[in-house]
């Protein structure tokens, strides 16, 4: 699922650091990317490496129109790894891949401005 926010709404209510710390988002290399022709929107299938401790997961991702299939393999990008897996059509979603709305609301994915360990965690 994901949600469209409008850029003018104020900012959501207010939380402690540790709420914020439950939120698991790690780094990740995208090593394989297929289509995903069952999705009720137009989505891309992602395994993505999050280094030896967590592995490769797998994630659906609404990034069609800013993002090639020929150019994801080899990015990295952040997703949240501790949600419980969720099934999407036929295809188990088990890590939350991150990004923002452009000015058209279409999903521009949240990547780090140079290389870091796969599996390092946004703080």
């Amino acid at each position: 699922m994901h949600v469209t926010h409008d850029p003018t709404a104020i900012a959501s209510p207010t939380i402690d650091f540790n709420t914020f710390l439950a939120v698991d988002i790690r780094v990740g290399t995208i090593v394989d990317a297929k289509p995903f022709p069952e999705a009720r929107k137009p989505a891309w299938r992602l395994w993505i490496d999050f280094g030896p401790a967590i592995g490769v997961r797998k994630s659906s991702a609404q990034i069609t129109e800013n993002h090639p299939l020929e150019t994801l393999v080899g990015q990295q990008v952040a997703a949240v790894v501790n949600f419980p897996p969720r099934q999407i059509g036929p295809v188990v979603s088990e890590v939350l891949t991150l990004g923002f709305p452009d000015t058209d609301g279409k999903v521009v994915l949240m990547q780090p401005s140079k290389p870091v360990p796969n599996g390092g965690r946004l703080f």
